[in-house]
């Protein structure tokens, strides 16, 4: 059996305690912070992904591929409410990969990097010996906003949950597509207050057990109100598809009732938010079905390290 990559992110936070004066943020998050003296810090995220498993080069052209790989970094900036600053792009190429083709993936990642202020300096090149299939690199900084970085560990009994836009289906073209919501993210840091927060790669039902579990709290989802996206639909299952397909890279919140009605009342974005559910005391995650029932919501999300048996 494969260890699941939230047991091994604990382990990993286990290894060696690091000061919070220097490290405010460390393992756990969607970035790491570092401060640098005199009220300044730094956030910190890095994210690989690898033909075959994060994208299909059978299917996806090296442009989608690029933009993908830096906006899935953007997203992590998202999900704590941060400004991205600056990015270094690493990658391993097949042996017989041309100039022409990497000049594709290169025009991906600067149309999302410029698209989000984001300015490509720097990175690494490197080759496979055969052709082994292409590994992309992303390392992105970013700055605080106006707020402090919102992480995943604060959300409180009796807090609205939120998300943003629908999710699911992402498999049929979303994931080569979707738009970071860092705008998003740093409009409602701006306007409420958020108690946790994160990007949604996993799927709602895994990312939301993160949210709970380094909060210590329970969740109840009403299954009636999750937006689901109209490619989800043409799922057998549209509810599970909304639930567990993950790479919707919209964001998944928490916030007090009363700020919930603020932001409700205030928010005037394209970008549709929806109350899904909220916050309980029972350190379990239920979910209430349309037919009434409460049962419990288990992970079913992406697991980044299981093996195909």
């Amino acid at each position: 059996m494969s260890p699941r990559e939230d047991e091994i992110t604990g382990w990993l936070r286990e290894q060696r305690e690091l000061p919070p004066a220097v490290y405010p943020i460390a393992i756990g998050d969607d970035m790491a912070q570092i401060a640098l003296g005199q009220g300044a810090s730094v956030l910190i995220t890095t994210d690989m992904l690898l033909d075959g498993t994060h994208f299909d080069l059978r299917t996806a052209t090296l442009r989608q591929v690029g933009y993908k790989a830096m906006a899935a970094s953007l997203s992590d900036c998202a999900a704590m409410a941060t400004v991205p600053i600056a990015a270094v792009v690493a990658v391993a190429l097949p042996a017989d990969f041309s100039v022409q083709q990497l000049k594709e993936l290169h025009a991906g990642v600067v149309s999302a990097a410029d698209r989000y202020d984001c300015p490509l300096v720097g990175g690494d090149i490197t080759a496979w010996k055969g052709n082994e299939p292409i590994a992309i690199c992303v390392s992105m900084l970013s700055k605080p906003g106006n707020s402090p970085p919102v992480r995943r560990n604060g959300a409180r009994v009796g807090d609205v949950i939120c998300v943003t836009g629908s999710l699911g289906g992402s498999g049929r073209r979303r994931h080569l597509e979707f738009e970071p919501r860092v705008r998003e993210a740093l409009k409602i840091a701006s306007r409420v207050t958020l108690n946790a927060m994160m990007d949604i790669s996993d799927g709602l039902s895994t990312d939301l057990n993160r949210i709970c579990s380094q909060s210590g709290v329970g969740a109840l989802v009403d299954a009636a109100a999750i937006p689901i996206s109209d490619d989800a639909k043409l799922d057998a299952d549209p509810l599970r598809a909304a639930l567990n397909d993950g790479e919707d890279f919209e964001l998944l919140f928490t916030l007090s009732p009363d700020e919930w009605d603020k932001l409700y009342r205030l928010w005037d974005d394209p970008v549709p938010i929806t109350k899904v559910g909220r916050i309980t005391d029972g350190g379990r995650m239920q979910i209430r079905m349309p037919d009434g029932r409460i049962v419990d919501l288990r992970p079913g999300g992406y697991e980044h390290l299981q093996r195909d048996t």
